[in-house]
């Protein structure tokens, strides 16, 4: 319950404590209007969806006109979503972006533009240009959950690893977590690190190989929620039901599989929490010209396990954590 409760505190708080990096020296102003860009990946996973749709609850609400746009991975298309926000003079964006390295020009067009840009799940190489970045603190949890596989395997066996996109600091992080876990257990052994881009048909295929390929694997550890669905059921068409799966994300379905005691871990972000702190930055910032908080600010997730899945999901039903 330890996360949990930091959760909970932290969405009082509206950001986490953790932060290297003030807002920039000159304040903007915004574009000549109300509008506000919201602009993620695909709503196909619907983390992406649940975001941008309480971003753009939350900008209604306040009395800005939010406009919904999807970048689908590619950092090229989200540089034109960013020219395009700024020609149509917004207030603010938000963006839940497609590359640590590749957004930082985006950020910084808008930046010198006047147009602020307010940053959530994930962040960028470069501080000092966006105003606020909200980062779900998901190297903490990958290193919660591979503590929990090592412990469920017995501190030995083989594993493998989903990766998801390579330019993704979500990637790096969750990857960093699992392997600080893992890593100090010699008897446990990596055998493949798979990159399948956070999507789930890749996964299900690769996974099918390495199934074939290491019949003695025990474990998988999956960057979020939609590789451990498609690692799951290349498992149940193998047969390999024993093999434990710990994911990241925390979506509906894979609560359901930790339930069913198919997926032994995941872990479930704040990304309405994030979404909403966003929104309510953007507000505070453009009416006083600061938030009053530090640039990057992390905010923890909660550990679903098959212990305290049914409290958790009975949280998330009544509104009291998203």
């Amino acid at each position: 319950m330890r996360c949990l409760i930091r959760v909970m505190l932290l969405s009082l708080m509206l950001a986490g404590s953790l932060a290297w990096a003030d807002v920039p020296h000159r304040v903007l102003t915004g574009g000549d209007s109300n509008l506000v860009y919201i602009i993620t990946p695909s709503h196909t996973n619907p983390i992406f969806k649940q975001a941008a749709l309480a971003a753009a609850k939350a900008a209604k609400y306040y009395g800005y006109r939010p406009r919904l746009v999807t970048h689908e991975g590619s950092a090229v298309k989200q540089a034109v979503l960013f020219e395009t926000a700024i020609s149509e003079k917004a207030a603010a964006i938000i963006c839940d972006n497609a590359g640590f390295d590749a957004t930082v020009p985006a950020v910084k067009r808008a930046y010198d533009n006047n147009i602020p840009t307010f940053l959530i799940d994930r962040g960028i190489s470069e501080p000092g240009f966006a105003v606020s970045q909200l980062i779900s603190d998901t190297l903490s949890s990958a290193r919660d959950v591979g503590e929990l596989l090592a412990a469920s395997l017995g501190y030995e066996g083989e594993y493998c690893e989903l990766y998801g996109q390579p330019a993704d600091l979500n990637s790096r992080d969750r990857s960093q977590g699992f392997h600080e876990a893992l890593d100090k257990y010699p008897k446990l052994k990596c055998v493949e690190v798979v990159n399948a881009n956070w999507d789930e048909r890749q996964a299900y295929e690769s996974m099918i190989d390495v199934i074939l390929r290491y019949p003695n694997l025990k474990g998988i550890v999956c960057g979020n929620d939609a590789m451990a669905l498609g690692a799951l059921a290349a498992i149940r068409q193998y047969g390999h039901e024993g093999i434990k799966i710990v994911s990241i994300d925390g979506t509906l379905k894979v609560r359901k599989a930790v339930e069913a005691g198919e997926v032994l871990a995941t872990v479930v972000q704040p990304v309405t929490e994030l979404a909403k702190a966003a929104v309510l930055q953007l507000k505070r910032y453009l009416h006083y010209g600061t938030t009053t908080l530090h640039e990057i600010q992390y905010f923890d997730c909660l550990i679903v396990t098959r212990d305290n899945v049914k409290q958790i999901n009975r949280l998330l039903e009544d509104g009291q954590h998203f």
